[in-house]
C-alpha cells in the first residue's frame, strides 16, 4: 500500500507545491504518493507562482502541471503524514483535526532537520527571487529526510 503525503502552506502555489515536487524526485512513485494543499482558498485551481516553478527547473524538478486546491479535514481520512510549512498553518490544519490521530499526522517541515525548534518556511511571496532559492534549499534539505524515513517505511 501506497504511503501518502501532503505539503501544505497558506496559498498552494509557493512553498507546498515545491516541497511536493521536490519530494516527489526523491522517491519511488509507486510506493508513495504525494499532493500538497493550501489553507486558504485564493488560489484554488492555479498554477504555482511562476517563482516557484523557475527554482524549481533550476534543479530539475517540473511543478507546471500542479494546481492550488484548499486543505479539508478529509485530507486526515487520506494522508498519512501532513508536512505544514509554517506554525500558522499548523495551527490552522490543527484546528480541522478531529481527533488525536489527526493531529498526530501533522508536522512542521522543517522539524525534519531542526527538531522541536519551531523552524518556519518563510513565504517568499512577497518578496523577490532570491527568498525562492533559499525556500528551495531548505525544503530540499527537510525532503532529503523525509525520503529516506519513507524509504525505510517501505522496507
Amino acid at each position: 500500500m501506497k504511503t501518502k503525503v501532503l505539503m501544505v502552506c497558506l496559498g498552494n502555489i509557493c512553498r507546498s507545491p515545491l516541497a511536493e515536487g521536490i519530494l516527489k524526485s526523491k522517491i519511488d512513485p509507486n510506493k508513495v504518493y504525494i499532493e500538497s494543499a493550501g489553507t486558504g482558498d485564493w488560489h484554488i485551481d492555479h498554477a504555482p507562482d511562476p517563482r516557484s516553478i523557475s527554482v524549481g527547473k533550476r534543479y530539475g524538478v517540473d511543478i507546471t502541471d500542479q494546481r492550488g486546491r484548499q486543505f479539508s479535514a478529509s485530507d486526515f481520512d487520506s494522508f498519512d503524514h501532513i508536512y505544514v510549512m509554517d506554525i500558522r498553518n499548523y495551527e490552522d490544519v490543527i484546528a480541522q483535526a478531529r481527533n488525536e490521530e489527526d493531529k498526530k499526522k501533522v508536522k512542521l517541515i522543517l522539524d525534519e532537520i531542526f527538531p522541536g525548534e519551531k523552524v518556519d518556511v518563510p513565504d517568499p511571496y512577497h518578496g523577490g527571487s532570491h527568498g525562492f532559492e533559499n525556500v528551495y534549499q531548505m525544503l530540499n534539505e527537510a525532503c532529503e529526510v523525509i525520503a529516506e524515513k519513507l524509504n525505510k517505511e517501505q522496507q
